[in-house]
């Protein structure tokens, strides 16, 4: 991987920890690690080629067949047998070929985080600038990290980044026009590919681990913090749960509660470290759904804005899934004013009397599957808008 991705995905490790002298009377002469799509090997001989062979039998020896496996890495050492002689012990590493492509092609995320180290906007208000009575708000997600689609983890972290750079910038020019002293920042789920999706069908073409599409998520909506809480007296970020971001589906269902998601959660772990330095972000504020909820509404300068991913009703039914909602006096959709929803991958503004329904595309660049089924690629990018008591007087697509 190259220094960017390291850097994006790097996590604290315990420092190595020396080997153990080996006992060549008493330790192994061979042995074999296999873990999904991973194999290792260790054996001994006289000579690296014996090893070679001998580590081709091993495999076989397991009821593997060795033409489907690639070596991927090897570690020699020499050692001495019980009659003096030197041998050589040998480990290597094997990738199953079928998945060599994401195992070894991955995405150089290390240039992509160097990216956001340094092209956040950097601007300087003074105190009567960051206050107002509108509020600015961005809206974006389906970025589903991970997934080999279009231009992949690269292509969607780089404009991620890029698009919430350009709200900021945006944020400056509409303070021309209107007293901004709030913004919100709604991530409308999907950030992650995950597993679950298709019960696990889209696990071969997803190019990075769990954890990995997590952390991602994890620090783009960091980003997004460190670029914004300087510009405003009020900033709050709101998250809902996507389908792709389930954290656990068993037989292609999801079984824990409604609000486990990894969706939300990243923002969660975003608010700890928040709350660390409450100095520097006291005004910042995070929402996400409670308990086995799927939806959240954040009062933002008297307009009531609802959440939710899209997943809940059948293209081109929001207005109907609304209404059943509103209907509920004890919901909080029954005060709403403007639903946010992603899921469709597709700008989609739509008003009914006083109500906004904004959906923003897909940041994620296009739906392989889509474009074989419909011909169709994507117009990624996020949504902007400025609002204040229930109207919404701009709306703006930020693309590349």
């Amino acid at each position: 991987m190259s220094d960017l991705t390291d850097a994006l995905l790097a996590k604290p490790t315990a420092p190595a920890v020396a080997g153990r002298k080996t006992d060549p009377e008493k330790d192994f002469t061979k042995q074999i690690e296999v873990s999904g799509d991973e194999a290792a090997v260790t054996v001994r001989g006289e000579s690296f080629e014996d090893n070679e062979t001998a580590a081709t039998a091993v495999l076989q020896g397991q009821g593997l067949d060795p033409a489907e496996w690639t070596v991927t890495g090897l570690r020699s050492s020499e050692w001495t047998m019980a009659n003096g002689s030197t041998g050589v012990s040998t480990r290597f590493t094997f990738v199953r070929r079928c998945a060599s492509v994401t195992m070894l092609e991955r995405p150089p995320l290390d240039e992509l985080l160097a990216a956001i180290d340094t092209s956040a906007p950097d601007f300087n208000f003074d105190e009567e600038e960051r206050a107002g009575d509108h509020t600015f708000i961005v809206s974006l997600g389906d970025m589903q990290f991970g997934k080999i689609d279009g231009d992949g983890v690269e292509g969607t972290l780089h404009r991620t980044i890029h698009c919430l750079n350009r709200a900021a910038k945006l944020l400056a020019l509409y303070r021309l026009r209107f007293g901004i002293g709030h913004v919100h920042i709604a991530w409308l789920g999907d950030h992650t590919e995950g597993f679950v999706s298709q019960g696990g069908a889209n696990t071969w073409r997803t190019q990075l681990t769990l954890n990995e599409q997590i952390r991602l998520t994890r620090r783009v909506m960091l980003h997004a913090l460190l670029t914004f809480a300087p510009m405003v007296s009020r900033l709050t970020m709101a998250a809902v749960p996507g389908n792709h971001g389930e954290a656990v589906r068993i037989s292609g269902k999801g079984v824990t509660r409604y609000d486990d998601s990894h969706d939300t959660e990243s923002l969660i772990a975003v608010k700890d470290a928040a709350d660390l330095n409450p100095e520097r972000f006291g005004h910042v504020e995070f929402y996400v759904p409670d308990t086995d909820e799927l939806t959240v509404v954040v009062e933002c300068s008297g307009t009531v804005v609802a959440h939710a991913h899209g997943h809940q009703w059948r293209p081109g039914k929001h207005w109907e899934w609304w209404r059943g909602q509103a209907f509920n006096k004890a919901s909080a959709m029954h005060q709403a004013d403007v639903l946010l929803a992603g899921h469709l991958h597709h700008e989609h503004v739509d008003s009914d009397g006083p109500r906004t329904f904004i959906q923003p595309p897909a940041m994620e660049s296009e739906s392989t599957w889509w474009r074989h089924s419909k011909g169709t690629t994507g117009a990624p990018g996020l949504i902007v808008a400025v609002t204040k008591d229930g109207r919404v007087p701009v709306k703006e697509v930020v693309n590349q």
